[in-house]
């Protein structure tokens, strides 16, 4: 192994995701600088390195040297220090003042800096707030510093390790050392494996109590994800011997510790023993018991007469409702709570508008909300009323406050309106009907056919299933909407029927399914409808109306492929005035339609907001996002694994969403995807015009696919418990 030490000219490339880092290092005795390649948590230039390694010639590039290790020291000459301070590392200084200090203190300045600061002010122009920005940066960056270089030592990329400073601060250090696995319940893209591996750098036994803890802990959280509040005992055994490839019997025994201290509860429901973390079990308790007591009382409505109401409603507003809208808007003048299901052009939106019309002429207040922003977008354009998302109707505030509005301090409503309830999980809809005062009344909508909810349990269907609340479940499609093909597709798939596919369509049809019989070919199809034929024959903008919707992210045709290629041809790379940022293997560009992952209280962006990049700052890097609701969030490198392209979503991100057009590829290639519901929410996304591309084997397989994976949980059971009758 060579060895090689010198002063880092310039900094060429640095990805903080890995550290991995291009430096141009002056060596002693050599008239030119050195490339030098490697990884390193934080360099800049000026910094003094010492380098082990190998030299190797890189075609492109020429002789480079190659280092396995590098380590770096502050600079010590005049020179290296002033490029050091002017590199922007320390806020307030930059080539300037970096003159000016060294200038005036030499090879003391980072001294002065650190231990008698009050001396900066000697120096021309450094000001009293100066004097403090510099002292406050240089405490925070040697304090980075530290941390940084412990993380990597640990194995910690640098991307991690940023977040694992801004989570933490000073004590980062303290909490890997003394449980890094509580970084995989703290911090989004660290998982158990990435944790684990820590601890066994730390020394930490493999039978430890508290690894084999954090495992089934991982292994809960996990289930959640995939929609379950609980999994059974014997399952949760099984994946934990596997992944933590040690025997049953200490995994079990650690298990029992966990049940006999309350961490994880454990409940026998229909035969099954399943654990569950308790936070998802309080949630299930609390959701059935407030619905049933809610359920059991009658309305606290100023009286109404429904009869003359609807007779009222329909002659002052000129509308006509059907039998079954005026039996669900008389549901819902006579009960505490009603849920409100169907499918597309089943008349929701009529019923809705006119419950509200006749209740706030009696000066009911409404407050509805959504889970998401463009469904509550949705809700006040049909409504005409003020509607809000879910977190921000709950005042959800970042730092693990929580919800300002909850039991103790309660919403302010008579009448909660919930749209697209088939979204919201159990934690969510746990934290809604906390915040409801003792007197609402409360209406869910939602259709019970689409997708549930991304996260844990399927509450909708669970609350429909049980037969403890009323419910008006509506089948007939009305006049206007049964001349859309996208309904009539909708409602066929959702029967288990093949859609009506007629050859050639009509010329206003806005249902297509073109026929491809590759993947290559689908992927080349759906580029082209997006980027020339939908824009020019339905004057649609290509990144504001249109969405590619695929069953899942990987493969040709999934998300990943088709974001590079519709990237690559809506928004191509241009000169200076487009700026671009590459980072955990994507590129971001100025105008990129993105999608933020998973919600983040501090930036008030929730997962599904769909946004444009209006601005790239490059050093330091600043991406700023605008969501199509007008909020704004600002990015720093550290946060864009929570972006990602959204020219192409999946399906599940579409949910609570409607679009002008929407594209679908279909392929046997995403044979484990190819559900019915997933078929279904996809089509009912589309508002104006729905085209499938693909394979006609696919859409039957689809269609025909009813079976939806089992997600475990209690909330059915526990509705049932001491059920009232069934309301009628």
């Amino acid at each position: 192994m060579d060895h090689l030490s010198g002063t880092v000219e310039r900094v060429t490339f640095h990805t903080e995701d890995t550290g991995y880092s291009v430096l141009k290092v002056a060596v002693r005795g050599r008239s030119e600088p050195v490339t030098v390649t490697g990884r390193v948590p934080l360099i800049h230039a000026g910094e003094v390195i010492a380098a082990s390694g190998q030299w190797v010639n890189v075609p492109e590039y020429g002789r480079q040297f190659q280092a396995d290790q590098i380590e770096t020291t502050s600079p010590s000459s005049r020179a290296g220090i002033e490029k050091y301070l002017a590199s922007g590392l320390i806020e307030g200084i930059g080539p300037v003042y970096a003159k000016k200090l060294v200038a005036k203190f030499g090879e003391d300045v980072f001294d002065v800096i650190e231990h008698n600061s009050a001396r900066l002010q000697e120096v021309p122009g450094v000001g009293k707030k100066r004097r403090l920005d510099i002292k406050s940066s240089w405490e925070k960056q040697k304090s980075i510093r530290d941390i940084m270089v412990f993380l990597h030592l640990h194995g910690i990329s640098t991307g991690k390790a940023v977040k694992i400073f801004q989570h933490y601060g000073p004590t980062a250090m303290e909490v890997v050392a003394q449980n890094p696995y509580q970084l995989a319940r703290d911090i989004h893209g660290i998982g158990f494996k990435s944790a684990d591996a820590i601890a066994q750098r730390t020394g930490l036994a493999l039978d430890s109590p508290a690894r084999l803890r954090a495992g089934l802990f991982h292994l809960l959280l996990a289930a959640g994800s995939e929609g379950h509040t609980a999994l059974p005992r014997a399952s949760l055994l099984s994946q934990a011997t596997e992944l933590l490839a040690l025997d049953p019997s200490p995994i079990e025994a650690a298990l029992n510790d966990a049940l006999l201290s309350q961490e994880l509860l454990q409940e026998s429901i229909q035969d099954t023993l399943l654990i569950f973390p308790p936070h998802l079990a309080r949630a299930e308790t609390d959701i059935a018991h407030r619905l049933r007591h809610w359920a059991a009382l009658p309305p606290a409505y100023p009286p109404i007469d429904p009869a003359k109401a609807l007779a009222w409603l329909q002659r002052s507003h000129h509308l006509e409702l059907a039998p079954s809208q005026a039996e669900a808007v008389r549901q819902a003048l006579t009960s505490r709570v009603l849920i409100i299901t169907g499918g597309p052009g089943v008349g929701k939106t009529t019923i809705l508008q006119s419950i509200l019309r006749i209740l706030t002429a009696k000066h009911i207040r409404p407050i509805l909300a959504a889970p998401t922003g463009r469904a509550a977008r949705r809700l006040s354009e049909t409504t005409g009323l003020e509607a809000k998302t879910i977190h921000r109707l709950l005042e959800f505030t970042p730092g693990g406050a929580g919800c300002q509005k909850n039991a103790s301090a309660p919403l302010d409503g008579d009448l909660f309106v919930l749209d697209e309830t088939s979204m919201v999980d159990l934690p969510l809809m746990a934290h809604f009907l906390r915040a409801l005062p003792d007197h609402a009344h409360l209406l869910l909508v939602g259709d019970v056919d689409q997708l549930p909810s991304v996260g844990p349990g399927s509450v909708l269907k669970d609350l429909i299933a049980s037969h403890t609340l009323p419910v008006a479940r509506l089948t007939e499609v009305f006049r206007q909407a049964a001349q859309s093909r996208i309904i009539q597709a909708a409602h066929a798939i959702n029967a288990g029927h093949l859609p009506a596919l007629p050859k050639p369509p009509p010329p206003d049809c806005d249902f297509h399914f073109i026929e491809r019989d590759s993947p290559e070919a689908i992927a080349q199809t759906i580029l082209h409808l997006a980027a020339h034929r939908i824009p020019q024959a339905f004057h649609l903008d290509p990144l504001r109306d249109i969405q590619i919707l695929c069953p899942m992210n990987r493969g040709l045709l999934g998300t990943a492929n088709l974001n590079q290629l519709l990237q690559h041809a809506l928004n191509p790379p241009g000169d200076w005035s487009k700026p671009e940022c590459d980072r955990y293997g994507l590129t971001f560009r100025l105008g990129d339609k993105v999608i933020q992952t998973r919600n983040n209280y501090d930036k008030d962006a929730f997962n599904g907001d769909i946004g444009r990049i209006t601005n790239i700052q490059p050093d330091p890097l600043e991406i700023l996002v605008e969501f199509e609701d007008g909020r704004q969030a600002t990015y720093l490198s550290g946060d864009l694994d929570e972006l990602r392209p959204a020219y192409a979503i999946t399906i599940h991100k579409s949910q609570g969403s409607e679009f002008p057009a929407v594209i679908i590829p279909l392929s046997t290639q995403h044979f484990i995807m190819l559900q019915r519901n997933l078929l279904y929410t996809a089509v009912t996304r589309g508002r104006r015009l729905v085209i499938l591309v693909g394979d006609p084997k696919a859409l039957a397989i689809a269609v025909r696919s009813a079976s939806a994976s089992q997600r475990w949980g209690g909330l059915l059971h526990r509705l049932l418990l001491n059920a009232p009758s069934p309301l009628a």
